[in-house]
């Protein structure tokens, strides 16, 4: 519940839904097909990561997308296993869908002001709590996965080394 009231009326709705809406009252200029299907691409690009990521928070990381209700594992799955932020890169794609459909300058502003928000979001609290909760681990997971530029790769969690006494060390022969 604490996440799809977040979703609705928290971050990702506020952001793509209500900040649009009173920017542009919902007013599609008429015209040009092309620039409507571009959009509609850009929605669908923008909604997968975001919706996964949400899903994810829930179901592998026991959480939600909420500061307030995060996980309790470190997710490294999914998108995030390409890069940090898929969730707002999800939001700023909406956004940019947005701005072709309704080809606002004023949208386009604010997709800038969004984006400079997230990164400081990012750096100042999202990313040192992390490396608080999840100390060496999120460490590597940041070593290994770029913040806002996907790797072409997936990247894979190390594996726990074996403990010493289940592989003992065999015995030098002269």
């Amino acid at each position: 519940m604490v996440t799809l009231a977040f979703v609705v009326f928290g971050g990702p709705g506020i952001l793509i839904v209500y900040v649009p809406a009173w920017i542009t009252r919902w007013q599609i200029p008429p015209g040009s097909w092309p620039l409507r299907a571009i959009a509609c691409i850009l929605f669908a690009v923008g909604l997968l990561p975001l919706g996964e990521s949400i899903a994810r928070f829930f179901w592998a990381g026991q959480g939600t997308a909420s500061p307030s209700h995060p996980t309790e594992v470190l997710v490294a799955t999914g998108f995030y296993r390409y890069v940090r932020n898929p969730m707002y890169i999800g939001v700023l794609v909406l956004i940019a869908g947005q701005c072709v459909l309704f080809r606002s300058e004023s949208l386009w502003i604010y997709l800038g002001i969004v984006t400079v928000g997230f990164e400081l979001f990012v750096l100042f609290y999202e990313e040192p709590t992390l490396r608080k909760k999840y100390g060496a681990s999120y460490e590597e997971y940041c070593r290994n996965v770029r913040r806002w530029i996907p790797r072409l790769k997936a990247y894979r969690e190390p594996r726990e080394s074996p403990t010493p006494s289940a592989h003992p060390p065999r015995a030098r022969t002269p």
